[in-house]
Formats: structure tokens, sequence, C-alpha cells
């Protein structure tokens, strides 16, 4: 029986490509796939004390990071998770990460996702790259809606989805397990008919 709506990205958009480089405004910035002269940076990252608060994940080496960022190429690859580094445009330095998890391009939907480095917060560069992120899911891939979510917990990581046009649609009740127990999870999301965002 065939089904009465297409899928609203065809499958193979992705993964028939290269994962490219994102035009970041303002510039300065670069959003670019991972390499493996990163690994030393992630290593670092995930030593922070906040980044550990909201992640499940811990590295123990650059090696298991090196090992993570094979995976993220092959999740390219299967069109399920696109991950990128936020660096420095003039120096390529590391100073976060952006993704798309839980790609679903038949149902046209993500969630996106984002970390900065200690040294990099309090500079707009989550905003700028979750803009970004964002502009290129639904101008370039054909996404409609991307999600986002954040313990209840997590102001900053709030401040940055309101900044990026990430509406507020309610509140997921003991919907993720921390290290410190069960926490509630606002639930965000941007769809392509709100238009660009504007950066406050």
């Amino acid at each position: 029986m065939p089904f009465k709506i297409s899928d609203i990205v065809a499958a193979g958009t992705l993964a028939r490509r290269p994962q490219p480089t994102l035009a970041v405004a303002g510039g300065g910035l670069v959003v670019r796939p991972w390499a493996v002269e990163d690994a030393p940076a992630v290593y670092e990252a995930f030593q922070d004390p906040e980044i550990q608060r909201w992640h499940a994940r811990v590295a123990d080496s650059e090696s298991e990071v090196r090992g993570w960022m094979e995976g993220w190429r092959k999740a390219w690859a299967d069109e399920r998770d696109a991950y990128w580094a936020v660096a420095d445009a003039g120096t390529d330095e590391v100073l976060g990460r952006v993704a798309l998890r839980c790609i679903v391009l038949g149902d046209g939907q993500a969630e996106v996702a984002y970390w900065t480095m200690p040294s990099a917060r309090g500079l707009g560069i989550a905003p700028r790259a979750v803009t970004a992120l964002s502009d290129w899911a639904f101008d370039e891939v054909g996404l409609h809606r991307l999600e986002l979510t954040h313990s209840t917990a997590n102001e900053a990581s709030c401040r940055v989805a309101l900044k990026t046009g990430f509406a507020v649609e309610g509140t997921k009740r003991s919907a993720l397990l921390h290290e410190d127990g069960w926490h509630d999870m606002h639930l965000h999301a941007r769809i392509r008919d709100d238009g660009p965002a504007a950066l406050v």
C-alpha cells in the first residue's frame, strides 16, 4: 500500500555529498567538519565540570575521542546525526561544537545540540553557530522542524535557545537522567515557516 504523504527530505540528501562548512554571519567563526587534529581540544572540553554536568559521556583519552570522531563520520554517512566543530576563523582553534542529532529526513526533523569551550563562553559563539546550523538545515537540506531540549536547570542553554528563535513549547517532566538524578527538560522548537532568527 503506498504512502499518501511523500518524504519531506529524500533519503540520500546528506550521504551523497561531503559534510559542508557552514557560513556564519558576522565573520570570525567557522563551522566545519571535525578533523582528527581536533581530538585534544575535544578531550579538554570533556574535562570541564560544566560540560560533564550536562553530558552522560566522559572522555578518558584523546584516543577515545578519535573513536568518537570516526563514529561522527559514520553518523553523517548513515544520515543519523551530524556534528561540526565551531572554530576561530583566523586560528582554527576549537571553540565549541554544534550538531544535528536524531535526524529523521522523511519526517523533516532533527534535534539541535551544542557546547562551548570554557574560554569561549559569554562571547555569543553558541547562538551564532546554532543560527548558522539552523539556517542551513532549513534552507539547504529542507528540514521542516528543529527541536532543542535542555535541563530546566541549564539556564545558559535556555538563553541560547531563546536568542536563536527556538520557542518554548513546554516542559518534559523527569525526561532525562543526569548524574545527579532525573531532570525536567525544556522543549524548544523552530519550524521552517518561523523565518530567520534575529539574535538578541
